[in-house]
């Protein structure tokens, strides 16, 4: 009995130090996940999505699938921070593993915000347009609804079938187009905060002004007493120097400029390291790394050529603002053509002659009452009185700068080529 017992001991000891089950292999990769479930359905929703995903978006975007014409492959994800990191790489990586030409989409949601990235892959020796020429020629491409993914799915849908055949792109249904812009009545907070700062300086550098004329009117009163007497006695002194006049308005200007530009500068340059160290770059991350760093040169270039050109700070601005967002993975926007310092010319406004220019907010509301912006003014002249003369708006100056000609890349998006044929390369 001792014997059988001392058995049964050895026997649980040795099952104490055995795994209690099979060992659990590892999850596989989250593209082989996607891969493997676009076998059966090419609609793939993350299981934490599912709950909750309306079936009537899944049947807009399978229905705009079949109508295509194309192989169309869609993933629907929650924005992880995993799948933050290689998420522009998700269309090449997925295609890599079904090996099939087509469209494939990854779509990511972060609360309500809807965002995708997307690649059309063509049969060998296939030619055709670029997907992305074609949703920057669809006026309405930025008007669709982000609070849900069929909307935006859909027309990207379509649009990869103009790029592919060249069918002319259908109408978006009103329901998914974002409430057409009401223009805001006065200014907002921020403007009249800016417009406050401003005031008190452009009311502090008067007052400074006055004080200085009044000293030299008085110095020259006292000196021409001074004079009439060494005349009446024959005696004299040489005059003392004139007082130094303080800083104009236009140098505060200036100032705030270049602050602008010197805070910009290093930001983009951190946005393009950050790019460039990533590894195994896509095609399109080469181009964004690339255009980037021919913005951020153009920014180095006019920040050291003109240091003391608001012009030239301007630009170095905008483009140093530009080369961020595109080494961001953002959108590029174009500039505020009335003062390319405001935010970025989302809107558009008709101004002289229906011209249409980017505009700010701001401004597009101005120029919708009728009215001309204020703008970007520059002080012409030196001297005495420099200070206070009738700035003028700058689109009004020498059209042979790189800044007028283009208004600051408003008008058109050569202002980096431009800067390289007048002022040459980084130095």
């Amino acid at each position: 009995m001792s014997a059988r017992l001392r058995v049964l001991a050895v026997l649980l000891a040795v099952l104490a130090f055995l795994p209690a089950g099979p060992a659990h292999a590892a999850p596989p990769d989250l593209s082989d996940q996607i891969a493997a479930a676009w076998r059966t359905d090419r609609i793939f929703v993350d299981p934490a999505l599912r709950p909750a995903f309306p079936k009537a978006e899944l049947d807009r975007i399978r229905t705009a699938s079949t109508a295509s014409g194309l192989q169309v492959y869609v993933a629907l994800l929650p924005r992880t921070p995993s799948v933050r990191e290689i998420y522009f790489d998700l269309p090449t990586l997925l295609q890599a593993r079904v090996g099939q030409p087509g469209l494939y989409l990854v779509w990511t949601v972060s609360d309500d915000y809807w965002s995708g990235s997307q690649e059309l892959f063509r049969p060998a020796g296939l030619k055709g347009r670029d997907l992305t020429s074609v949703q920057l020629d669809d006026e309405h491409d930025n008007d669709i609804v982000n609070t849900r993914p069929a909307p935006k799915i859909v027309r990207t849908i379509q649009q990869a079938a103009t790029a592919y055949d060249g069918r002319a792109l259908p109408e978006i249904p009103k329901d998914d187009l974002e409430e057409p812009y009401v223009p805001r009545k006065g200014p907002s907070t921020t403007d009249k905060e800016d417009r406050s700062v401003f005031v008190g300086m452009g009311i502090g550098g008067l007052i400074g002004f006055l004080l200085v004329l009044i000293l030299v009117l008085r110095r020259r009163g006292r000196v021409t007493g001074r004079g009439k007497a060494a005349r009446s006695t024959g005696k004299g002194k040489p005059g003392r120097a004139a007082v130094k006049q303080s800083p104009p308005v236009a140098e505060i200007n200036l100032k705030r400029v270049r602050s602008q530009a010197d805070r910009w500068i290093p930001k983009a340059n951190r946005a393009l390291r950050s790019l460039e160290k990533r590894p195994d770059l896509t095609r399109a991350q080469l181009d964004q790394r690339d255009d980037a760093r021919l913005r951020l040169d153009a920014a180095r270039t006019l920040r050291k050529a003109e240091p003391d050109d608001v012009l030239a700070l301007a630009g170095a601005f905008v483009l140093a603002r530009q080369a961020h967002q595109v080494a961001s993975g953002n959108d590029l926007l174009r500039p505020c053509f009335f003062d390319p310092t405001h935010p970025s010319g989302t809107s558009t406004a008709s101004w002289s002659d229906d011209t249409d220019v980017p505009a700010c907010r701001t401004c597009a509301e101005t120029v919708s009452d009728g009215e001309t912006p204020y703008g970007l003014r520059v002080t012409p002249g030196n001297g005495l009185l420099s200070g206070v003369r009738a700035a003028e708006p700058y689109w009004t100056l020498d059209p042979e700068n790189p800044m007028v000609a283009t208004g600051f890349g408003a008008l058109s998006d050569d202002l980096t080529e431009r800067v390289e044929r007048v002022y040459g390369g980084v130095r």
